[in-house]
């Protein structure tokens, strides 16, 4: 096996664009904004602000502030960054000698480890909100779509965004049809009217709906979650199997995947444009960020406060909004952001902070699991237990303490070291061979 790879290597430190690794660590930084809600408390708790009536206070404004900003709009930065980072990779490889292996053979050994690192992260860790196996799931469909143009890069990416609008608008539609025969049935019945089989099953229907998503249900819910979470390892592990089962198979084709091969596509078309390397002037990205911006922030607050009003009533929601405005919203946000954060890197008013970011981007593989294993401990059981302990506003006052974790960790160990640990393992998986580690140490192919 050596000998079959001996000219097959990762490409090289200093070839990597410093820009790509700073946004990636400030998306790494800011997904960790999204999931620690999902860390510390129960789920029905991260967008619910009717379940504890936070409608004042830190823990309301904690809510507008990441809801209203940050929601969706990292992990898409992510995914754009991903994208682009598989297009680079390839476009590298396939301008170099890979000796037996071709580009193809490295690139897909990749996403095959990247998937077994995903299943690590959502069953051993038991994190269910892992992206990993559905990044190298999606990742799969990208190697056909590399030699295309950037138009029509653009064009796919739109396409399966509406394939992932029209997804999350039939789950809303199915929502209030349920709604509607429902009360259709209690009116027939009100007038004294006889209900067909069929009304019954719909009148059944919908009371099992009114049941499972009101208040005293979801406080039920989750006290029993904390309770379990609050226990040891096979507690949670039991409790989170079938959770993490269903995301990655059901719930992952239903809302992930075209989601994820979206925003693949359109950040591949971004790099290829220019956009996500900082080649365009200063004055475009002003432009981008200025028109996502006045799209995206008051369709974000109409979203929000639609919300508020109905009471989180997702029945409702579809009566407002017919189609569903996320994938529009997120994606404007995040193009916006990215359009912020190259303004100021290209101005170099805070070169040192995107060094740092730099670092952290470096590491987003190794920051990303180290997450999951620092959130872990802190809120399970067989850790200090804070799991439903901690109000909405304080569980960002955790993250903040992870972020500058994670900023010195990644900077003090990019000091020494030419890739992350989890980096280095997952290299050395995909070309078979131990990779160098030690920056200056010699290397041995």
């Amino acid at each position: 096996m050596e000998n079959q790879n001996q000219s097959v290597r990762p490409l090289a430190f200093e070839s990597r664009i410093s820009l790509l690794d700073a946004l990636r660590g400030a998306a790494l930084l800011g997904i960790l904004l999204m999931n620690i809600p999902f860390f510390g408390k129960s789920y029905h708790l991260h967008f619910n602000l009717d379940i504890l009536k936070e409608y004042s206070g830190p823990n309301y404004w904690c809510w507008w502030g990441v809801n209203g900003l940050f929601e969706g709009t990292m992990r898409g930065v992510f995914s754009m960054l991903f994208g682009a980072g598989s297009f680079l990779l390839l476009d590298r490889l396939e301008k170099k000698n890979t000796g037996s292996l071709t580009p193809a053979d490295i690139y897909y050994r990749r996403l095959i480890w990247l998937l077994v690192f995903g299943l690590i992260n959502a069953f051993i860790l038991l994190w269910p909100g892992d992206i990993l196996y559905a990044y190298a799931i999606a990742g799969l469909f990208l190697y056909p779509f590399r030699k295309l143009k950037p138009v029509h890069l653009l064009a796919f990416g739109f396409l399966f965004l509406g394939f992932s609008v029209a997804q999350n608008s039939f789950k809303a539609w199915s929502e209030l049809e349920i709604r509607e025969k429902g009360e259709a049935a209690i009116a027939l019945e009100k007038k004294g009217g006889r209900l067909s089989p069929t009304q019954k099953e719909d009148l059944e229907a919908w009371n099992a709906y009114r049941s499972e998503n009101s208040i005293d249900h979801w406080q039920s819910e989750i006290e029993k979650e904390n309770k379990i979470r609050k226990k040891g390892y096979a507690a949670n592990f039991e409790n989170l199997a079938g959770v993490n089962v269903y995301i990655e198979t059901k719930d992952f084709y239903s809302e992930v995947f075209f989601d994820a091969l979206s925003f693949f596509l359109i950040g591949m078309a971004l790099f290829k444009w220019g956009f996500l390397s900082g080649a365009l002037p200063s004055g475009h990205y002003l432009g981008i960020g200025f028109v996502c911006y006045l799209l995206g922030l008051p369709l974000s607050y109409y979203i929000n406060h639609t919300a508020i009003l109905l009471h989180f009533d997702h029945s409702k929601m579809t009566e407002v909004l017919p189609v569903s405005p996320y994938q529009a919203r997120r994606l404007l946000l995040a193009t916006g952001h990215i359009s912020t954060l190259i303004i100021l890197y290209k101005s170099n008013l805070i070169a040192f902070i995107f060094k740092w970011l730099s670092r952290v981007g470096q590491m987003a593989f190794t920051n990303y699991l180290m997450q999951t294993i620092i959130c872990g401990f802190i809120f399970h059981g067989y850790g200090l237990g804070l799991f439903g302990e901690l109000q909405r506003y304080q569980l960002y006052q955790i993250t903040a303490l992870i972020w500058i974790f994670q900023i010195v960790f990644s900077n003090v160990w990019m000091h020494y070291f030419l890739f992350g640990p989890f980096e280095w393992v997952w290299r050395s998986l995909t070309y078979w061979q131990l990779q160098p580690f030690r920056k200056g140490a010699p290397q041995k192919f």
